[in-house]
């Protein structure tokens, strides 16, 4: 009887240990995730603010004005 009581206590002790584990993972995780979810926004903002840029180009040029201070092509 004492060896099964002992079995069962080594057992809770194993998955008590395993279960720190997880929550040592789930956490590791979960800090990776919220980075990434940082730097996506900020990839995002970025992608977003050059292609706003790339449309005022393409419209600046479409209407004849000279962007930057690079003289027309044909000069």
């Amino acid at each position: 009887m004492y060896e099964g009581i002992m079995s069962i206590e080594n057992s809770i002790t194993e998955l008590e240990i395993q279960l720190a584990h997880h929550d040592k993972t789930i956490e590791e995780l979960s800090d990776i995730i919220a980075d990434q979810a940082k730097r996506l926004e900020r990839a995002e903002n970025r992608i977003t603010m050059l292609m706003q840029r790339a449309a005022d180009t393409e419209s600046q040029s479409m209407s004849g004005e000279v962007v930057g201070n690079a003289p027309p092509p044909h000069w």
